[in-house]
Order: C-alpha cells, then sequence, then structure tokens
C-alpha cells in the first residue's frame, strides 16, 4: 500500500475490488430467516428502453443512502432490484432500430421473430442497467434480481387483475382514451406528449326550431365534432343569451333540434361566448 494518498481519486484502482469483496461477503443479502426488524426498499424499476440518466443516478444513490443507513442500524434491510419491460416504449426504441438498421417493420419480421427482437434488446438494455446499477455501488441484494415479465411478477398480476374483475372493481366501460393508429392500441396519459398547436376559429350557424329565419354563432375549433352535438351552453350570466336559455336549436347537416343549457362554466369572452356540447369528445 502506498504511504501517501494519490493525489488524483483512481477508481478503477478500489471501486471493482472493494464492490466485489462486498457481494463476496454477502454484504448486500438480506436473511428472511433473521429475527431483526425488517427494512424494505423495492427498487422503482428502470425501463430497459436504454441506459440510465442523471435522474436515476440520484434516485438510486438517495436509495442506497437509507438502505445502508438501515443496515447500520441493525435492521434486516433488503434493497431488491430489478427492471421494468416498459411495454410499448420499448416495442417503439426496437421498432425503431429495425426500420433505421433493416428498414423494417414489425410487420416484415411477424409476431415471433419481432419478439424475439425485443428480447434480444431487454437482455442488452437490462444488463447494461445492472452493470450501472453496480459502478454506482448501489448495494442490491442481486440473488433477489427480478424482471416485471418474470412468471412470479406475470403470474401475481393475472391473479390480481382477475381478483379485482370478480369483485367488479374492473369492467369495461365506453370512455376518451388516447389511441395511436400507428401502436394500434391506447395509450395511458404519462405516455402522452401534448403540444399546442395554431388552429381556426370555425364560425358556424346553428338556426332556431321555432324561428329558422334567426341564427345563433358558435365558434369552434373542432367543426367535425358538430354531429356529435348534443346541447349548446350560455353563460347564464351573459345578457346576450338570457333570453334563449331553454329554447331549441336545430343541429346543422343533421336537422336534429338540441337544447340551449347554461352553465357558469363558459367563459363569456371566449370565442361567441356559446359553447356547443360533444359528449365522448375531447
Amino acid at each position: 500500500m502506498a504511504k501517501e494518498l494519490s493525489k488524483i481519486y483512481d477508481p478503477k484502482a478500489t471501486e471493482d475490488r472493494i464492490y466485489g469483496e462486498w457481494l463476496a461477503s454477502g454484504a448486500f443479502h438480506a436473511d428472511e430467516k433473521s429475527d431483526k426488524e425488517p427494512f424494505t426498499i423495492v427498487i422503482p424499476p428502470p425501463n430497459v428502453t436504454g441506459k440510465l440518466h442523471m435522474g436515476h443516478a440520484l434516485d438510486e444513490t438517495l436509495q442506497d443512502i437509507l438502505i445502508r443507513t438501515k443496515r447500520m442500524q441493525g435492521y434486516e434491510a433488503l434493497w431488491m432490484p430489478g427492471t421494468d419491460h416498459a411495454g410499448i416504449a420499448t416495442q417503439i426504441k426496437v421498432e425503431a432500430e429495425i426500420r433505421e438498421k433493416e428498414g423494417k417493420t414489425r410487420y416484415d419480421y411477424g409476431r415471433e421473430a419481432f419478439l424475439e427482437k425485443v428480447w434480444d434488446w431487454k437482455n442488452l438494455y437490462g444488463s447494461n442497467i445492472v452493470n450501472q446499477l453496480k459502478k454506482l455501488g448501489s448495494s442490491c441484494d442481486w440473488e433477489r434480481e427480478r424482471f416485471t415479465m418474470d412468471e412470479g411478477c406475470s403470474k401475481a398480476v393475472r391473479e390480481v387483475f382477475v381478483s379485482l374483475y370478480e369483485k367488479g372493481l374492473i369492467y369495461k366501460g365506453e370512455r376518451i382514451i388516447n389511441w395511436c393508429p400507428n401502436c394500434t392500441t391506447a395509450l395511458s396519459d404519462a405516455e402522452v406528449e401534448y403540444s399546442e398547436q395554431e388552429g381556426a376559429f370555425w364560425h358556424i350557424r346553428y338556426p332556431f326550431a321555432d324561428d329558422p329565419t334567426r341564427f345563433l354563432t358558435i365558434a369552434t375549433t373542432r367543426p367535425e365534432t358538430l354531429l356529435g352535438d348534443t346541447a349548446v351552453a350560455v353563460n347564464p350570466e351573459d345578457e346576450r343569451y338570457t333570453d334563449i336559455i331553454g329554447k331549441k336549436l336545430i343541429l346543422p347537416l343533421c336537422n336534429r333540434e338540441i337544447l340551449v343549457v347554461a352553465d357558469e362554466y363558459v367563459d363569456k369572452e371566449f370565442g361567441t361566448g356559446c359553447v356547443k356540447i360533444t359528449p365522448c369528445h375531447d
């Protein structure tokens, strides 16, 4: 051992060796038969869509501080590692790769062959993530490493899903959803990125049912939803429209009668102050 500390820290000279000694000694292993009070952290599993970034490094460091502190305090501490399949996000990554490298789509491969490509991706990036966590010195119990599509995890999800369905807590219903025409599947709100776009205000005249010579003008950016209109709303405090609340209009193109209703939610200063009500559209 050198008598003097080097002025420059060389992580390669120490970190792999020390981490290897920690693993060999079982320092991170939690004994399920221990009489000590347990303390457990299940790692928020990183997605296998790529490599860890600085946000992961910060999060894993904070968890490592907690788990090491609890070990030193005498707890039987378990930090359980794992990775997440990330579903659609990983599929999109794999599709982009084969499109860029081979000029192919998932349809060119077919279901089974494409799934093999996805598993190849998982094995590569899942291993990279584990190696990155180890490079950070993460004191995970690697004997308990899991993947969200492991049979144990998948079985637990199926059992819970069926149980919730049998209790009536999961059901089919008509709802507004985010639909991806490319993936041909629904997307959660967390997977959707919104962007503002400039559009045109379309002014459409709705004739009154009792006097077709009179019209109520509606301003909208979504004229294509007109066919689904069921009412027109105005602000009850808007003096321009107080006398028409409760009257009926003729829906253009459909010749269907719809009602004028009052709602304080309507912004009197926006557009014409009249809002077309179109359920199941957003």
